[in-house]
């Protein structure tokens, strides 16, 4: 497309409900929900605190996590003219380099909000904005690795704003037993990515995205994404057993039993069940997060 057929289409305002789709508001919530773990793990009382779990949560969700939503599409726009060509930017809804613009307007708001909740609070978001980035754009675009692009997305996911959410209500570095736990379902969370990458199977193939899928085939990819999820919860299991927190160890125990029933159908059809785990699965994995956090709060 020419600079004059650019400059044209960027004149053309986008679609208010294209741009809400752009930033994907379905993906917003991990971010928050680990953001609220840490609040929660910190052991620090909401009690005058409220304001910034608020500000933090919305930091974590609509605007970081939506900026990388952004971002990527920009970034993955001639992927997505191959598995999705209904999404905003290749259907035109979001026309010209809006994408990009849009993309760009929410890294500079992510710094300004994340200047807000301190130097732990704006690190933590430099971090974030960075790495939404490395992860999507050239020349770095981990994205192509089925290994690197999954787990910067699991830590920035899980772990980047759990420790975000602790550090601010902590207003310091958080514990170290916060940092463990949090880190470890940041790991975990790289077997969930691996299976959101089942729905761009064709695209990356063509275009030399080497997700796991790609590379492994669907059947062991899912494979290892199941064990990628299971043992780091198998060792916040064995930590909190370790730090005289049983009850919150069965718990967390009785989620991933379920998890392995859910694996087990994934198993069937990973391809086509991918999309069906992500609705189910993940719901307890994220719900043994919080109970973690609460196993964490306990031992302040």
């Amino acid at each position: 497309m020419s600079v004059t057929e650019n400059l044209h289409l960027d004149r053309k305002l986008p679609e208010p409900s294209a741009l809400l789709e752009l930033i994907k508001p379905i993906t917003w919530f991990p971010p928050m929900w680990a953001y609220l773990c840490g609040a929660v793990s910190s052991g620090v009382s909401p009690v005058g605190q409220w304001p910034w779990v608020i500000l933090g949560i919305l930091l974590a969700g609509p605007i970081v996590c939506g900026m990388s939503q952004a971002a990527n599409d920009w970034c993955d726009r001639h992927v997505d003219a191959i598995n999705e060509p209904g999404r905003p930017i290749p259907s035109g809804r979001v026309p010209g380099r809006w994408g990009l613009y849009v993309a760009l307007i929410m890294s500079v708001l992510s710094l300004a909000v994340g200047s807000a909740l301190g130097p732990w609070g704006f690190g933590a978001t430099v971090l974030g904005v960075a790495a939404a980035w490395a992860y999507s754009a050239e020349p770095v675009r981990l994205k192509r690795s089925g290994w690197w692009g999954p787990g910067l997305v699991g830590l920035s996911y899980e772990s980047l704003p759990w420790f975000t959410g602790a550090a601010v209500l902590a207003a310091g570095a958080p514990r170290a037993e916060v940092v463990i736990i949090a880190v470890l379902y940041g790991i975990g969370a790289h077997g969930i990515m691996t299976l959101n990458d089942f729905k761009a199977l064709e695209g990356d193939r063509q275009t030399g995205v080497n997700s796991l899928p790609v590379t492994l085939g669907p059947e062991r990819a899912a494979r290892l994404a199941c064990w990628i999820m299971a043992l780091p919860q198998v060792a916040v299991i064995v930590l909190l057993v370790m730090w005289d927190r049983p009850i919150f160890a069965l718990a967390i125990a009785a989620s991933l039993a379920a998890q392995g029933a859910a694996m087990r159908v994934l198993m069937r059809d990973p391809k086509g069940k991918a999309p069906w785990y992500n609705a189910t699965g993940v719901g307890l994995y994220v719900t043994g997060m919080m109970i973690a956090a609460f196993a964490l709060r306990g031992m302040t």
